[in-house]
C-alpha cells in the first residue's frame, strides 16, 4: 500500500506538538554541576607514592601520551654488612590529553596502583600545547577519585589489606616483647619458709623472756 501524501508531514507536526506541551529542561551549567556516573572517564590521576617507574603504562599506551623521565639513587643496606640497593626515582610524569584516547589501559596495565579515573572534566585550554598535564596537575587530579564501592559482606578480604594486617600485628608483638624485656624485673616475695627463719627466736641466748 503506498503512503498516503502528507504522511510524513503529519507525524512530524504531531511530535511537535506533543514537545511544546512538555516543560522544558535546561541543565544550568556551569552553576549547576552535573550529575556524573560513577565509573565515568574524565581524566587520570596519579598516585605518586605507588609509581615505581616501571613504565608499563607508557610502553601499552596505544598513543604514546605518557612521558615518563627518572634517574637511580644508590639506598644504604637495611642491615650492616647488606649490599647497596638501586632504586628508580621519578622526575617527571606527564600526560598528553590531546593525544589521549581514554581507553584505560595505562590503568589497567599499571601493577602498583598508581593511576586512577578521575570523574573531573573541566580543562578544556585554550592552546593544544597546554593540555599536556605534569605530575603536579594529575596529583591534583587524585583526590577528586571517588572511593571504590564497598565490597560484599561475605567476599574474602583483600590479599594486599591481609599482608598490611598480617606485618602490623608482628610488629606490634615485636614491640610488646622489647618493651616487656626493658622493664626491671621486680624482686620476689619472700616465701613463708625465708620469713620464719628470718625472725628472732624468743628462746634464743639473749632474747626477750
Amino acid at each position: 500500500m503506498p503512503p498516503i501524501p502528507g504522511s510524513g508531514l503529519a507525524k512530524g507536526l504531531a511530535v511537535t506538538l506533543r514537545t511544546m506541551t512538555k516543560k522544558t529542561v535546561t541543565a544550568q551549567y556551569p552553576e549547576t554541576q552535573p550529575e556524573l556516573p560513577p565509573r565515568s572517564r574524565g581524566v587520570i590521576g596519579l598516585f605518586e607514592e605507588n609509581c615505581t617507574v616501571c613504565m608499563l603504562c607508557a610502553r601499552e599506551c596505544p598513543d604514546w601520551c605518557i612521558y615518563i623521565d627518572s634517574h637511580k639513587e644508590t639506598v644504604p643496606p637495611a642491615a650492616p654488612g647488606g649490599r647497596e640497593r638501586s632504586r628508580n626515582v621519578l622526575d617527571r610524569f606527564a600526560i598528553d590529553f590531546s593525544l589521549c584516547m581514554y581507553c584505560g589501559i595505562c590503568i589497567e596495565v599499571c601493577p602498583f596502583d598508581a593511576l586512577f579515573w578521575s570523574p573531573e572534566f573541566e580543562y578544556a585550554e585554550t592552546d593544544i600545547h597546554e593540555l599536556t598535564h605534569e605530575r603536579d596537575k594529575l596529583r591534583e587530579w587524585m583526590w577528586t577519585v571517588p572511593e571504590p564501592p564497598a565490597l560484599d559482606p561475605g567476599a574474602e578480604e583483600p590479599k594486599e589489606i591481609a599482608a598490611a594486617r598480617k606485618t602490623a600485628d608482628k610488629l606490634a608483638a615485636q614491640q610488646a616483647q622489647q618493651a616487656q624485656q626493658a622493664q626491671p624485673s621486680a624482686p620476689a616475695a619472700p616465701s613463708a619458709q625465708e620469713t620464719a627463719t628470718n625472725e628472732p627466736d624468743p628462746d634464743a641466748k639473749g632474747g626477750t623472756p
